[in-house]
């Protein structure tokens, strides 16, 4: 590969990761191509966005960025896909429920960069799987937020009867 061509790799992956909040690093090696397609599939039906790296390039990208990536690079063997997505949990529920059909277990979780934070290892996919996506957040806080307006409308509500019916009987006694 041309030197050229390897900046302009460099240069998309670089863009590409610039462009989404969250990433994981898999190993989809051993896939065919029709569990591969259907992987594809998946991948654009949540959004994510799935992309086949050499580690050495992705390793030139991710120095090239802001962000201090080392803690990731140690998993940079073998074959590196990335998926990336803007839901950090997304990913996570898809290579848990895709790795559970397939006989071989793939794809399967290297690292990942969500909210910020590192988690190397397939032994975090759980971990990421519990991480509450943006829109999740939002609607747990407006339930919250809800909730004691919920309260005291019904508790004027049910109490209005009451009150009137106290009223009542002692406008009666008087």
């Amino acid at each position: 590969m041309k030197k050229e061509d390897k900046s302009t790799i460099i240069e998309q992956i670089k863009a590409s990761v610039g462009e989404y909040s969250h990433f994981y690093l898999v190993d989809i090696e051993g896939l065919n191509a029709e569990k591969t397609s259907e992987l594809r599939k998946l991948c654009f039906k949540e959004d994510i966005r799935l992309v086949v790296v050499k580690n050495t390039l992705l390793e030139k990208a991710l120095d090239a960025l802001d962000t201090d990536f080392t803690p990731l690079y140690e998993t940079l063997k073998g074959s590196t896909s990335i998926l990336l997505s803007n839901t950090g949990n997304a990913p996570a529920k898809l290579i848990k429920s895709f790795s559970e059909k397939d006989k071989a277990g793939k794809p399967v979780l290297k690292a990942a960069y969500v909210e910020e934070s590192f988690y190397v290892g397939a032994d975090q996919l759980d971990a990421l799987i519990s991480i509450k996506s943006k829109n999740e957040l939002i609607g747990d806080i407006i339930a919250l937020l809800q909730s004691p307006a919920k309260n005291v409308i019904s508790a004027l509500q049910s109490g209005g009867n009451t009150i009137h019916g106290v009223l009542k009987t002692l406008a009666e006694r008087n």
